[in-house]
């Protein structure tokens, strides 16, 4: 009797072994890919560490610190989950505060911007709305308690020190991938630019971009690096909007939801301008063409890198005389 008895407790021992394995190597899975798809591109790592900015960091310098300690932090998780690093000591209850940061902050972006646009989860690898990615980290975070109560692993020998050499292997990939650049100054230059012709046609602007300083962004509504510009400029000007920022739009009206859906920046100035010769006149050969104006002279010109972007230069240009 005490023999057959004691099978049926024996097979439900591994069936949740079994499971909890399968469930352990599918979240481990998902952090590397999180973690993956945010870092394997310039493109991808911009989207995630403008987050950043979004958030409220003012350098776009710090704002890519953070971003490669939370993409180090994922291979990390990812790492611990796969080698069973003190699983239910540490590793399972850093999985539910970091999937909490991430659903708090989804809360914060949907108040903001709606339930619009990639939330950036998945990088560009996987386009995903905010609430998805909700659901989808409150998920992660039911198997993660599942998983404490049928694959609660007891820590092995030595593993304090496979911990330290995993951590740093994690923290440390993402600033060698992606290694940290400073914010530079845009290409200085002195160069007149005719803004009269922004005013030849109805509608015009409604602010006078002949006088003073301004920020005069040109950019096509169906260009992804303009799409990539715009998201930032939206972003420091959300921050700081004591900087005057202007976006000249050029595009079928068919493509303006499309292009405001993915880069919130609708509450930037902006004029939808469908004059292409003069367009490409003021723009130049190539977009986005963003240009520091003084009194209708340019006095910087800035490429598309987003270092040349940064917020702490645009201050300093500003007040000075």
């Amino acid at each position: 009797m005490d023999n057959t008895s004691s099978v049926p407790k024996k097979t439900s021992f591994y069936i949740s072994r079994s499971i909890g394995l399968i469930l352990l190597l599918a979240l481990s899975g998902v952090f590397f890919y999180s973690g993956y798809s945010k870092i394997y591109s310039d493109n991808a790592f911009d989207n995630f560490q403008w987050t950043f900015l979004d958030l409220g960091i003012s350098s776009i310098t710090l704002a890519g610190i953070f971003a490669r300690v939370m993409i180090g932090l994922e291979f990390m998780l990812g790492i611990f989950l796969l080698g069973h690093i003190f699983l239910k000591k540490f590793t399972y209850p850093a999985v539910i505060a970091i999937l909490t940061f991430f659903i708090i902050y989804l809360l914060v972006v949907i108040l903001k911007q709606g339930n619009s646009g990639n939330c950036g989860c998945f990088g560009d690898k996987l386009a995903m709305k905010p609430l998805t990615a909700i659901w989808k980290n409150l998920i992660m975070i039911a198997v993660t308690v599942l998983l404490m109560f049928i694959y609660p692993v007891k820590p092995y020998k030595y593993q304090e020190y496979v911990l330290m050499v995993f951590a740093l292997a994690a923290f440390s990939m993402p600033f060698i991938i992606q290694p940290v650049y400073s914010g530079t100054q845009p290409e200085a230059m002195s160069k007149t630019i005719d803004l009269d012709l922004l005013y030849k046609y109805d509608p015009a602007p409604t602010v006078d971009l002949r006088k003073g300083k301004h920020i005069i962004a040109f950019m096509s509504l169906t260009c992804p690096h303009c799409k990539k510009a715009a998201y930032l400029l939206q972003i420091i000007h959300s921050q700081h909007p004591e900087i005057p920022m202007y976006m000249v739009l050029d595009g079928s009206e068919q493509y303006r939801k499309k292009f405001f859906d993915e880069t919130h920046a609708e509450h930037v100035p902006f004029l939808l301008y469908h004059h292409i010769e003069e367009f490409e006149q003021l723009a130049g050969p190539s977009v986005p063409s963003i240009v520091w104006v003084n009194d209708g002279r340019i006095e910087y010109k800035s490429k598309y890198a987003y270092y040349q972007l940064d917020p702490a230069y645009m201050l300093e240009w500003m007040n000075k005389k």
